[in-house]
């Protein structure tokens, strides 16, 4: 009588782990790929930090803004380096003092810096077991920095 129970039960396991097992690998890409970006932000906060004010407030060469957004799009994309598949995106606004922006204010010269980090999750999408997959086409995170331009270590 035992035996014949046994025999009835002994498929269950194997049903149980086919139907968890997609559900556990989707849990863990989305934690993987969670992590992957959490990490790239916390590395891109303090990198782009560095970058705009070593080389925004006075990039090497000519002293313009677009030489200056490019020097610091060049310095982020070195510092976190080719592994990282991450794209890198630099963009400069010019600010017064009041926050006008307009061509005869008395105030400092003042830049906002606004570096932005795009990241493709890893896979984009699959099918397993009739469980999909599909993460965001492209997780982004963004870094503002207003700065002096032509007084080095002036930083709002």
């Amino acid at each position: 009588m035992r035996a014949r129970e046994d025999r009835a039960c002994s498929g269950q396991m194997a049903v149980e782990l086919a139907v968890l097992m997609p559900v556990v690998i989707v849990v863990a890409l989305t934690v993987y790929n969670l992590a992957r970006f959490v990490s790239l932000c916390a590395t891109f906060d303090r990198v782009s930090v560095d970058a705009v004010t070593a080389a925004g407030v006075s990039p090497k060469g000519a002293q313009s803004t677009v030489h200056a957004v490019e020097e610091v799009k060049r310095s982020i994309e070195r510092t976190m380096g080719p592994s990282s598949a991450c794209e890198v995106e630099v963009r400069a606004e010019s600010e017064g003092a009041n926050g006008s922006g307009g061509v005869l204010s008395l105030g400092p010269a003042l830049t906002r810096f606004t570096c932005t980090l795009a990241t493709r999750p890893w896979p984009s999408a699959f099918v397993m077991a009739g469980v999909r997959y599909e993460a965001p086409l492209v997780l982004r995170h963004e870094r503002t920095l207003v700065v002096d331009r032509y007084r080095s270590g002036v930083v709002m």
